[in-house]
């Protein structure tokens, strides 16, 4: 039986149906297209995806890129995938016309760029990491640096990557020690090193490249004085002629997952490579000194809402491999059967592998719901039909983009772990595809920022900066589904009644947690607030999905009204007990010593 990577009736049921993406070319950005040539990409992903990434998947997983101490070498189909993705026009397909792309809007290419991180999450990284960089330099980038860097990456000849985090520093990026000094021609030469880099080494491209940040000396302590710094792997002289940069591979990084791509220690200033016979990596600056990490943040926003959508993409494959599983294996018999003289039925007839399922589906539907409702905003924002529409598209998205990371990498991780469960045994197995999806999913917990910085992110600054204004916009947006629902009555309507329960409790929480009367207190369980903001949103976007599904009849959306009654009626009660915690401001971690342990 062949198992899709993603189910194209529910990628088009939240497209059309639901965020009524056929609309949007009724803004300015989007005008030159259409619901046809719509679903003519997302036939084209589902195809490319099928075709060039998903049949090495495994083979990536099993044969690691390997270092020499030269050079590093990687599986050859990994670069026929990347030259069919660009040979397909869709490495550019979100980004402007004048420098070669598509204008896509993000709604559809998300939902569509989808299937490659389903099919191959290792080899759609570089893909994914490229298009962040070249976003981030058309945004603040100079145009001499659009020149020389975005093009080329759009064409695939170069790839991109982010160079945040050090040996040391780790998350806590005020800390960093790499060093940029000024040099003639008005660049810079960069010493330090950085680690965890994804795609920081590999011969896939003439180039790679890096965006690091740095410290000018002289500059601000802290944060504040963090700039940002385009360093290629080769400087390309004027004669178009390739130099080695003095950016030197100390190793390789071994992951429990993503094993396709590269991970790597890259060293900048290491004496290596001298181009010029100056010592130094050479470096561009990027905009203004300083300004590093605001400029930053457009790419690890990018990349946050991209990591959310692949572990949506992973938990989902995972789904509906195990779904078909459940449906061929056969294995004990019914509950109400006359005994060992009956049949063994398809493991799916069981109660609770039905519970496994629902679950996983009320997972990964409700992710996936919510991924592309945040791309929507992306889609307000660029595009607004009035200045109001954009501010309040921000606002929310400012919300969202920590819960649309972290929530899925938690919950379908979740449903990746219920998937190996429905498989039994053989879910451990190397032969079968979903351990290995697991393995993959779980860094996602950890990519562009763990969980816990997520959630400080959340309640130490989203849901209060501007006074509540993103939260704000947010509760209106809540309370009008509520509204809607409760017209619908029945079952909805219930729901739509337990959602305003639980919304009001977690703003009536937020309120208490936003008084810093102790800051170590209040931020103390951040990340249980997180999961209780995020179930509570998802339950909102349950609520929505069902009022679209209404009355309708068939299997379909019998399904879809099952699977939102399950998130209703077994997850968002569990959002009471945490509220609870919260509210009381409870001391015990904070009250905890470290020789306790």
């Amino acid at each position: 039986m062949t198992v899709p990577l993603l189910a194209r009736r529910d990628i088009d049921f939240f497209l059309f149906d639901w965020l009524k993406a056929h609309d949007l070319p009724c803004r300015n950005r989007y005008v030159e297209h259409s619901h046809e040539n719509f679903s003519a990409f997302l036939d084209l992903c589902e195809d490319v995806a099928a075709r060039y990434f998903a049949p090495h998947n495994k083979k990536g997983d099993a044969e690691e890129p390997q270092f020499d101490g030269e050079s590093v070498t990687v599986i050859p189909e990994v670069k026929q995938a990347l030259d069919a993705f660009v040979g397909a026009d869709l490495l550019g397909i979100t980004m402007d016309y004048e420098v070669g792309g598509s204008q896509l809007p993000r709604t559809v290419a998300d939902a569509g760029l989808a299937w490659f991180a389903a099919a191959n999450v290792s080899t759609y990284a570089y893909l994914m990491l490229t298009a962040a960089n070249a976003n981030l330099l058309m945004a603040h980038g100079s145009a001499e640096q659009i020149e020389s860097f975005v093009k080329p990456m759009l064409k695939g000849e170069h790839l991109g990557t982010m160079c945040l985090s050090e040996t040391e520093a780790g998350s806590s990026l005020a800390d960093i020690t790499t060093r940029a000094e000024p040099a003639q021609g008005g660049c810079y030469r960069l010493f330090g090193s950085k680690m965890w880099i994804s795609g920081g080494d590999h011969e896939l491209s003439n180039n790679i490249v890096h965006l690091v940040l740095a410290k000018i000396s002289g500059g601000p302590a802290g944060a504040k004085g963090i700039s940002l710094f385009v360093v290629p792997k080769f400087v390309v002289a004027a004669d178009g002629t390739y130099q080695r940069n003095d950016v030197t591979l100390v190793g390789l990084n071994h992951k429990m997952g993503y094993r396709g791509t590269t991970n790597t220690v890259l060293a900048f200033g290491d004496g290596a490579h001298n181009p010029g016979g100056a010592a130094g990596a050479i470096g561009y600056l990027v905009g203004e000194p300083h300004y590093g990490l605001k400029y930053m943040f457009h790419m690890m926003n990018e990349a946050r809402l991209a990591v959310g959508m692949g572990a949506v993409a992973l938990g989902y494959t995972g789904y509906l491999k195990s779904v078909a599983y459940a449906k061929e294996r056969r294995q004990g018999r019914a509950a109400k059967s006359a005994g060992v003289s009956a049949a063994p039925v398809a493991i799916i007839e069981h109660a609770d592998v039905k519970r496994m399922l629902l679950a996983q589906k009320s997972y990964v539907e409700g992710a996936m719901a919510l991924a592309l409702f945040c791309s929507r905003l992306v889609d307000i924002a660029q595009s607004p039909l009035s200045p109001d529409e954009g501010v309040s598209a921000e606002l929310m998205l400012d919300v969202l983009t920590p819960v649309a990371k972290s929530w899925p990498s938690q919950w379908c991780l979740e449903a990746n772990h219920l998937a190996i469960q429905v498989h039994g045994g053989y879910g451990y197995s190397r032969e079968y595809d979903v351990e290995q999806h697991y393995r993959d999913n779980r860094l996602n917990a950890i990519h562009e920022g763990t969980y816990g910085i997520q959630s400080l992110d959340l309640l130490g600054r989203k849901v209060g900066q501007l006074d509540g204004a993103g939260l704000a916009v947010l509760d209106s947006a809540v309370r009008n589904t509520i509204a809607e629902a409760a017209a619908h009555g029945g079952e909805v309507g219930v729901h739509a009644t337990a959602l305003t329960a639980a919304w009001t409790d977690l703003l009536s929480v937020t309120e208490v947690l936003l008084v810093h009367d102790d800051l170590e207190v209040s931020l103390a369980n951040s990340a249980i607030y997180m999961e209780a903001f995020g179930h509570i949103v998802v339950a909102w976007i349950w609520l929505q999905l069902l009022c679209v599904v209404g009355a309708r009849d068939g299997e379909f959306f019998d399904g879809k009204r099952q699977a939102g009654s399950f998130f209703f009626r077994y997850e968002l009660p569990k959002t009471g007990a945490q509220l609870a915690l919260l509210r009381s401001k409870d001391r015990t971690t904070v009250d905890m010593r470290p020789t306790w342990f």
